[in-house]
C-alpha cells in the first residue's frame, strides 16, 4: 500500500489492462465470426484475426492477474478489500449461474413442450418435433463416459476441499497434493469429453440423414456440455495458478482467498454437471428411444 494512506481501501495505480482487454475481446469475437462466416473482407476459414484476439486476450489476463498477486503480496488486500473481492467473485458466480438457467429455461421448453409444435399445419414441423430427442439421434449413453466424468468431477470437489482445509490447517504438503490431484482430475475431464466430442462428429451421431431436425438437439447439446467443458477449462487453469503460487511460498492459513476463490469457481462448475448429467443425459437423453 502506498505510503501516506490511512485507510483501508486500495486505490488501484492506472492500468492498461481493462482497455486492452476490451480491444483483445472484441479482435476475438471478430475474427470468430470471420473464421466461421466471413467478414471484414477476410475469407471464411481465416483464423489469423481469431488467433490475434485469443493470444492478446491471454497476454493481458496473464499480466493483469500477476498484477492482481502482487498486489495481495504487498497487502493491499486488506480485510475491507477481501470483502469486496468475495462480493465480486459471489456476483460473477451468479451471473454464470443465470446463464446455465437460461439455457435449462429453453431446454426444458423444447423438451417438455415440443409436442405443442406438432399442432402446426407444415408437415417437417409436425415430423420434426414429435419426439425429442428427435428421430434418428444416436444419444451418447448416460452410463459409460457421461458418469465417468461425473465421477471425475465429483472426486475432483472432494480433492479440491481437502488442499482448502489443509491450507486452513497450515498443511502446506497436504494442500499442494490435494491441488495436483484435483487439477489431473480436471485435465482428465477435458480429455475424456475431447474424446467424446471426437466420437460424436466422427460418427455423425446427431447429424445423420435419419435424424429429422436433429441440428436443434445438436445445438442444445454442444451449447450445454461445450459451454461447461469451457468453465472445466478456465477453472483448471485457476487451480493450476493457485498450485503455481502455492508452490512458489504463496498463500497462508489466514490468507488466501486467491485459491478459496478457485475452490467456490470449481464446486460450481461440479453442481452444473451434476445437472447437465441429470437432465441431458440420463432423463431427456433416454426418452427418445
Amino acid at each position: 500500500m502506498a505510503q501516506g494512506v490511512k485507510h483501508d481501501y486500495h486505490l488501484v495505480n492506472p492500468s492498461p489492462w481493462p482497455l486492452l482487454a476490451s480491444v483483445s475481446a472484441t479482435v476475438l469475437f471478430m475474427g470468430l465470426v470471420a473464421w466461421m462466416k466471413g467478414a471484414l473482407g477476410i475469407e471464411k476459414g481465416q483464423w489469423w484475426l481469431f488467433a490475434t484476439g485469443l493470444v492478446g486476450l491471454l497476454g493481458v489476463a496473464t499480466l493483469w492477474w500477476a498484477d492482481v498477486v502482487k498486489e495481495a503480496n504487498q497487502g493491499d488486500h486488506t480485510p475491507v478489500v477481501s470483502i469486496g473481492l468475495r462480493y465480486g467473485m459471489i456476483m460473477f458466480i451468479a451471473s454464470e449461474v443465470m446463464f446455465f438457467v437460461a439455457w435449462f429455461w429453453i431446454f426444458f421448453e423444447m423438451a417438455l413442450f415440443h409436442e405443442h409444435r406438432t399442432l402446426s399445419a407444415i408437415a417437417e414441423v409436425r415430423d420434426a418435433w414429435a419426439a425429442w430427442p428427435p428421430k434418428g439421434v444416436e444419444l451418447v449413453p448416460a452410463w459409460h463416459l457421461p458418469l465417468v466424468n461425473t465421477l471425475t468431477l465429483l472426486l475432483s470437489g472432494t480433492t479440491v476441499t481437502w488442499a482448502h482445509h489443509a491450507l486452513q490447517q497450515g498443511d502446506r504438503k497436504g494442500a499442494k497434493f490435494a491441488l495436483i490431484l484435483t487439477v489431473a482430475l480436471g485435465a482428465l475431464f477435458t480429455a475424456i469429453q475431447v474424446y467424446e466430442y471426437s466420437h460424436i462428429l466422427h460418427e455423425n451421431a446427431f447429424f445423420s440423414e435419419e435424424a429429422t431436425n436433429s441440428g436443434l438437439y445438436g445445438s442444445a447439446f454442444f451449447m450445454a456440455t461445450g459451454f461447461h467443458g469451457f468453465h472445466v477449462l478456465l477453472g483448471t487453469i485457476f487451480l493450476l495458478v493457485c498450485l503455481f503460487r502455492l508452490l512458489g511460498g504463496g498463500f497462508s492459513p489466514k490468507q488466501h482467498f486467491g485459491f478459496e476463490a478457485a475452490a467456490w469457481y470449481w464446486h460450481f462448475v461440479d453442481v452444473v454437471w451434476l445437472f447437465l448429467f441429470a437432465f441431458i443425459y440420463v432423463i431427456f437423453g433416454a426418452s427418445g428411444h
